[in-house]
């Protein structure tokens, strides 16, 4: 694969984002490689737990906006299908890891922002270093969160999650911490070694409770996740298509500020 790396040491894999040049932005092969990367690592039977991290700096910077941008210069008929298809995949792509029998846990270095949020959130349990922040600036581009916004509700609460969907601003570890959403943050050095311990903690229990776990906690406790997710895709879907979003994606890329259509 060229985007994304296994590795796999006794009974933890770690699946590695590689576009450090884009801040582990995910372009369609990204997605396709890290639902290949899920379903390799399902079938190890001797990996117990899974460590989702990325390479450089930051987590993930969520959808490539030069990928956004070429779909929404393309004429409306042409361009809704290619809209429809990289939103339905970043929703797969989560459902497959709620739905992953194996702990996930995300090793959060940097920016988790949009999709790459989304990410951190699909994942079971989230290990943040101090640089870390957590952001959902769709809106501020012109467009919807979408299946981002479902799992920030589920692992955030409804206080939080409103209040970065509609401004568009960052949630730091620290923050994030005070608010008792995730554990006490630990330098850039220490989190991969965190996450692993951590990892390696759930791979002692045995597999069949672990998948029975992630049902409760995902698929019943959650039930109205699965659903939240596809919804919220559409709703990107059609955000996408008005003007107001690719002045959004262009005046990001140009380094400006977007000029609103009236």
């Amino acid at each position: 694969m060229q985007y994304v790396d296994v590795k796999i040491h006794q009974a933890v894999a770690t699946i590695l984002l590689e576009r450090q040049s884009v801040c582990n932005a995910l372009n369609p092969q990204m997605l396709e490689e890290l639902t290949t990367a899920f379903s390799d690592v399902h079938q190890e039977k001797k990996v117990q737990a899974v460590v989702l991290t990325g390479s450089g700096p930051n987590f993930c910077s969520g959808l490539d906006l030069n990928i956004l941008s070429a779909i929404s210069d393309l004429e409306a008929s042409d361009a809704l299908p290619q809209w429809f298809s990289i939103w339905e995949r970043l929703s797969e792509l989560y459902e497959t890891m709620l739905r992953f029998p194996k702990p996930i846990i995300a090793a959060v270095d940097g920016g988790a922002i949009g999709a790459g949020l989304g990410l951190a959130l699909a994942s079971d349990l989230i290990v943040c270093s101090e640089s870390a922040f957590f952001a959902s600036p769709e809106i501020r581009l012109g467009f919807a969160a979408g299946p981002t916004a479902g799992l920030l509700h589920f692992r955030f609460g409804s206080r939080i999650t409103t209040h970065m969907l509609l401004t568009g601003s960052r949630l730091c570890a620290g923050e994030a911490h005070a608010h008792n959403v995730i554990d006490k943050p630990v330098s850039s050095e220490q989190i991969w070694v965190k996450a692993n311990e951590l990892a390696s903690q759930c791979a002692l229990a045995p597999r069949e409770a672990q998948q029975a776990t992630k049902r409760i906690l995902n698929e019943c406790i959650g039930e109205q996740l699965l659903t939240q997710i596809a919804a919220g895709a559409a709703q990107s879907v059609a955000a996408c298509t008005t003007d107001a979003a690719r002045e959004g994606i262009r005046a990001f890329l140009d380094k400006r500020e977007p000029l609103w259509p009236s």
